[in-house]
Parts: C-alpha cells; structure tokens; sequence
C-alpha cells in the first residue's frame, strides 16, 4: 500500500479589491460633479485658445469670475479633478477596515456596518451599501412590465347642460344625455334629488294636481337642498294662489301679454305720445 497523500483543498482565489478612484457614482456612473468640471475645463481652455478674456468667457458661459479663473489658471485638468473626486466623507476612516474585511469575503453590508458602529462610525447603513454597490454582482433585472396607462379623466359636465337636461321632459331626451344624466345622479345624490323634485313639480303642472303641492314641499324640506328650500318659502307666502295655478286651467298668460304689447307701443313713442294717442295706438294695433 503506498502512502496516502491528503491533498490540500484548493484555495478560491477572490477578485482584488479596487477601491472607487471617486469618478463614478454609487451606480458606475460618471458623476454629475466631474462631468461637469469636465466640460467647464474644456470650454474655457477653448475661448482662452481663440483669445478671449476672461470677462467676455464669464459672460458667455455665465459663470462666476473666480471659477473662470480657477479653470483659466489650471495646469491640466487633474488637478482640478483632484479635488472634486478626493473630498473627505465620514466614511473614510473606516476604508481601510472594510477593504480588509471586504478582501476577507465578508460581504454582509449589514454586518459590516455593524463592525463599525461598534467602531464610533456615525453613519447610516446606505452609507456603506453606496459605497459598496459598485462592487456587488448585478442581480438579474426583473422583466419590465408595459406601464398601466390611467384612463383620461373626464371633463366635468357644464351647469347649463345638466340643467338643461333635468328641465327637458325624460321622453323627449336622446339615448346619449339620458345615459350621462343617468351616470351624473348617480354620481351626484344631491343632484338627483333635486332631479326628482323638478320632475315632479313638472308633473303637478302637466296633470294639474295642485293638491299635491303641500306634500311635494314636505318633501323637499326634508332633503338638505338649500336652494329649493328658498323655492319653497316663496312658495308658501302665495300658497293660495300657487294651489289656483296648479289646479285650474286657467293662467294669466293672456293678460300679461297685453302688458307687454302696451309697454312696447309706450316705449315706440319716445315718451312724447299724449293719453289720446297712446289710447288710440293701443285700441287699434293688433
């Protein structure tokens, strides 16, 4: 029997660490800070080539007179990207332990930041998982899902065409303003029940049943209508008469348009015409 060798297991060998040089961002994205400085650098340099001043380029590109300078008096743009991407954060004492404990393959964000609050860190823990997130494997992307589109709301109805539609007889209504007056007092109940109450004050003078007024007016005190509880004060004040209106056939239609007719043959004379002509024009005309 020849000897038993233990083989030694194989060692996993671990990407080394690199920490962030500060160019990019949290997502490895190129910062917001060093592109601009980036292209402040570059268009300043230019207009210096073409022999600009230092006025006419801080007019032209609106900036402040001490940035142009500090971007005109720059020796490259690595000095000036030195202190945009080399800025002290709360962070950095601690770099040194999270690279050592990152190399070791402790790659718990939590624990880590455990570690160091036990440390005296301060910070929070997106802290550390920003400064860590350019260095943790891409999780696989979820499958997009199309975006829901919301429904485009509806314009608000016109006052006139809502009144309109509750004073026209239900009969005499298209399919299509009895279907959205239908959807309007459902979605309204105050607006449905003064739609009620009108129909039926239309149906009192249609059918002339003015002994039905005293009840319709209970009704209507009994919904929260402030408007037509106004209706019906003035109503009760010419009760009588209102009953009379309601009940009889008879109407002062007639009279009231020969008041009118009058009005209109005074009002043609200037207000010139005697007793005696105005008497004659009235008798006379048709």
């Amino acid at each position: 029997m020849g000897d038993l060798v233990t083989k030694e297991p194989p060692t996993v060998e671990t990407a080394p660490f690199v920490p962030p040089d500060g160019t990019l961002d949290s997502l490895g994205r190129p910062r917001r800070l060093v592109t601009r400085t980036i292209e402040r650098y570059e268009a300043v340099q230019q207009r210096l080539t073409e022999g600009k001043t230092l006025a006419a380029i801080r007019r032209e590109l609106r900036l402040d007179q001490s940035t142009v300078r500090r971007f005109a008096r720059a020796r490259s743009l690595d000095e000036l990207l030195v202190k945009a991407t080399n800025r002290e954060t709360i962070l950095d004492e601690y770099k040194t332990y999270l690279h050592q404990r990152w190399t070791a393959g402790c790659h718990d964000i939590p624990q880590l930041h455990r570690e160091l609050r036990e440390q005296g860190f301060t910070g929070d823990v997106q802290c550390v998982r920003r400064y860590f997130r350019p260095f943790k494997e891409p999780h696989s992307p979820r499958p997009k899902q199309p975006p829901v589109v919301a429904p485009e709301p509806r314009p608000a109805p016109k006052p006139r065409r809502v009144v309109r539609r509750i004073m026209t007889n239900p009969a005499h209504l298209t399919e299509t303003d009895a279907t959205e007056l239908k959807e309007i007092r459902a979605a309204c109940p105050e607006l449905d029940a003064v739609a009620r109450h009108v129909r039926d004050f239309a149906d009192m003078m249609r059918d002339l049943r003015g002994e039905l007024l005293a009840s319709w007016m209970e009704r209507v005190l009994a919904d929260d209508l402030p408007a037509l509880h106004s209706l019906v004060n003035g109503l009760r004040r010419d009760h009588d008469a209102v009953t009379a209106a309601l009940t009889t056939s008879w109407s002062s239609g007639q009279v009231e348009g020969h008041v009118a007719r009058v009005k209109l043959l005074k009002r043609m004379g200037f207000g010139r015409a005697n007793l005696d002509l105005l008497r004659q024009r009235v008798l006379h005309s048709p």
